[in-house]
Order: C-alpha cells, then structure tokens, then sequence
C-alpha cells in the first residue's frame, strides 16, 4: 500500500493592522511562485530555526514589517502538491501591526495591498486562504484572542 508523504517545511502569517475604521489585512502580489497571486506572508523553515521565528524572518524580509504582537494562529493551511503527489501542512501565526507603519517590498512581490477581511477573501486563490482569513477574523478580531496563543509581544 503506498502512502502520501505529508510535508511541512513552511510557516504563513496573516498581518493585521487596526485604522480607525476596521481591521485590515495585508495582502502581497507574488512574483515568484505563484506568480501574480495575492497571499500572506509564507516562507520556507531555515536549519535551527522554529516556525514562528520564519513567520517573524518572512515578515520582515517581505515587507520590512515587526510586529506588536505575535500569535499562533491556533490553525494551519493544508493543501496538496499535484507535482510533488504530497500534503502540505504550515503552521499559520497573526502578527498585529502599528497602522503607522510602511510596508518595504522585496524582490518577491510587485505589490501589497492591505484590504478588509472580505476582500481579501474575495482577492486569495485558494480555498484554504479563505478557511483560514475567516478563522483568523472570527478568533482574533471578533473576538480577544487567548493569551495563550500570543507567543510575544515585540
């Protein structure tokens, strides 16, 4: 009986910033893989690292962001590579942002866009995304998140 490897060798993390208005989550046009397609920050585990310090690397090494706070997300995004014939599981984590703050791209991504959270339901690819934009929606911004999930505040 062949088995399908389940992989997971990536984190992701949903930015959330607070304007006087609502929340807002910020969106990035890749360049790379998954080219032209609006996502969240991701990006592979480096040796010795744990996944929140790659979700914390990622973020800054995209957007130039640090956050005020850092959560686990209490989910993952799973999906499956066709190519590869295998499951892919990555922790996600919720970085609040100072709305102040500017976002400094990289060479990864032509574009941000930092958009409600239905429109960014509207603008994702992937079923998966949208499962896990309206998790973090319901759990981190209807509702306080559990201080057991903040992993620092920085």
């Amino acid at each position: 009986m062949a088995e399908i490897p389940i992989r997971s060798f990536l984190a992701s993390l949903v930015a959330i910033r607070k304007t006087e208005a609502r929340h807002e989550v910020l969106l990035l046009k890749r360049t790379q893989t998954l080219i032209g397609e609006w996502c969240q920050v991701a990006g592979s585990i480096e040796e010795g690292e744990t996944a929140w310090q790659t979700a914390l690397r990622e973020l800054n090494e995209e957007t130039g962001l640090k956050p005020s706070a850092l959560y686990s997300a209490d989910t993952c995004e799973q999906f499956y590579e066709a190519d590869r014939d295998a499951i892919t599981i990555a922790p996600v984590f919720v970085a609040f942002i100072d709305a102040s703050t500017t976002v400094s791209l990289n060479h990864e991504h032509s574009e941000y866009r930092w958009v409600s959270f239905g429109k960014a339901i509207e603008m994702v690819a992937f079923g998966g995304q949208r499962r896990v934009l309206s998790w973090i929606e319901d759990e981190f911004v209807k509702r306080t998140p559990s201080k057991h999930l903040l992993i620092c505040n920085i």
